[in-house]
Formats: structure tokens, sequence, C-alpha cells
């Protein structure tokens, strides 16, 4: 087991700001359907016990909630308070009693092993180093016969045509700063050896391509999470505030044209049967 620091939060590259909050929101709209497609691959129903680890502001929470009911029970795990706080009332608007959110970090939950049917994380992995240490406790939570499922990205098969330095820039401090916290940008393509290496059975792995039109906000995800990383990248030495200023204004105009064919990844999707 690798050293850990005392706070979770310290492991989280993307930072605790608003404008973060607010990106965790629109991913769980943009990412609801490809989120269905992978529950509908753990056979997940009512009167069923359902974890989402690293769930920020919502993340799937309302997804879960309409899978396990009647009789079901969600539980939302994040290390931010503030993100527990938001979570608990997006449940409380939405009108979701079986939903729980608690404060907790996901490598350690302090939860009772063998609690649920379903134990789901989205864009966790790739923020965290030791991914192994969080796919560990995804594996102990679950009950034997039950599923553990994520949705990782990787940005390996990235393409921006016509081509613009910017963006190829602004991909090179992304993946530069995410290693700095000890993260890994290719983690999509690891998930389904951690699964079986964690294991589990029955291992199954779809990819979807990060390809959006204009008007959806994934399509400057990773322009938004340079921006997010704002802070410690300049701390860290890896471009300047005028760079950052430059790269983005430029980016962000090459990718507002329809005629930009942008691809900032793929999209893992993958699940895995703990032995009974």
């Amino acid at each position: 087991m690798s050293a850990e620091p005392a706070d979770p939060n310290a492991v989280y590259p993307l930072g605790r700001s608003p404008g973060e909050s607010e990106r965790l929101g629109r991913q769980s709209d943009d990412l609801a359907g490809d989120s269905a497609t992978l529950l509908d691959r753990t056979g997940l129903g009512p009167g069923q016990a359902a974890i989402d680890l690293g769930c920020g502001p919502r993340g799937i929470l309302d997804l879960l909630a309409e899978r396990v009911a009647p009789g079901g029970h969600v539980v939302g795990v994040d290390a931010n308070p503030a993100h527990v706080a938001m979570a608990a009332e997006f449940a409380a608007r939405r009108g979701l009693p079986c939903v729980e959110v608690i404060t907790a970090d996901a490598r350690h939950t302090g939860l009772a092993p063998a609690s649920f049917e379903l134990v789901h994380a989205r864009a966790l992995l790739i923020n965290v180093p030791a991914a192994q240490d969080v796919v560990a406790e995804m594996v102990r939570l679950a009950r034997p016969g039950g599923w553990v499922a994520a949705m990782e990205p990787d940005v390996g098969p990235t393409l921006c045509y016509p081509p613009l330095a910017a963006f190829d820039r602004i991909s090179e401090i992304n993946a530069a700063a995410l290693g700095r916290y000890g993260a890994d940008p290719w983690i999509g393509r690891r998930v389904p050896e951690l699964f079986r290496q964690a294991g589990l059975d029955e291992v199954g792995v779809e990819s979807r391509t990060q390809m959006y039109p204009p008007g959806v906000s994934r399509r400057t995800n990773r322009l938004d999470l340079v921006r997010a990383m704002r802070p410690d990248i300049v701390r860290m030495g890896l471009a300047s505030e005028a760079e950052l200023d430059d790269l983005d204004v430029q980016a962000r105009a090459h990718l507002e044209d329809p005629r930009t064919v942008i691809m900032s990844g793929l999209l893992f999707l993958v699940w895995g049967r703990k032995p009974v």
C-alpha cells in the first residue's frame, strides 16, 4: 500500500472551486447515457443496494435510485464536504429518499464489507495515485456475486483537426499535471487488468469515443480540466499565467468552430463480478 496524505482531497488534482463543482454537474448530464449503458451491464434492480464512490455534487445517484426502487438503498461517497452537501441537496430536490450521502475517502470508506450489489465509480481512478487501492476497496464493499463497475477516461487517442498547436500544448500540460499527482491519464485501458488483479470474474469492457459537437460541455473538457488545475500548474512551473491565458483563448475559439473535429480520448466502461 502506498503512503497516503491525511487529507484525501490532497490527491484530487482538479481542486475544490465552484467552477469544478459546476463542471462535475455538467458531466453528470453529458455522460448520463453512457452511465445508463454501464448499469445495464450489471443488472442492478429493485430492492438492491448500490454505492457511488467519488460522487461529487451529483454523480449517478439519480440513475442508481431509479434502478433500485422500490425498496433499495443508494450511498454516495465523496471526500469533499461541500460536494457531499450539494449531493444531499440534489437528492432531496429530486425526491430520492433512498439516497444517503456521506463524507469518506474512497480508498478506505470505513463502511462494512460486502454491503452492496453494485459498487460504482466514474472518472475517479484517473484522478488518484495508486488506483489499485480504490479498486481493492470497491471489491471489499461488493457482496459476493455483486458487481464492480467503473467508467474511466483514457487520453491516448486524442486528435484535433485542423491541427492547433495550442490544443496540443494544453494536452501536454494536462498529462504532465496529472502525472505530478501520481495519477494516470491513460488509466482507462488499464481498468480491466486492475479488476482482474483484484480478483473479479466475468470482466467486460466497452469503449466510447469522446467526440462532441459545439454546445456540449465535454467538447471543451480538456480545456476545462487545465483551467481547474491552473493554480497548481503555475505553481509546478509547467506553464505561466500568460501562456495559459493565450492557450485557452486560442483553443476555445478553435473548438467553437463547428468545422473543427476534436476527440479528447476514449471512455472505458468496465464491469466485473465478485466471486461467490
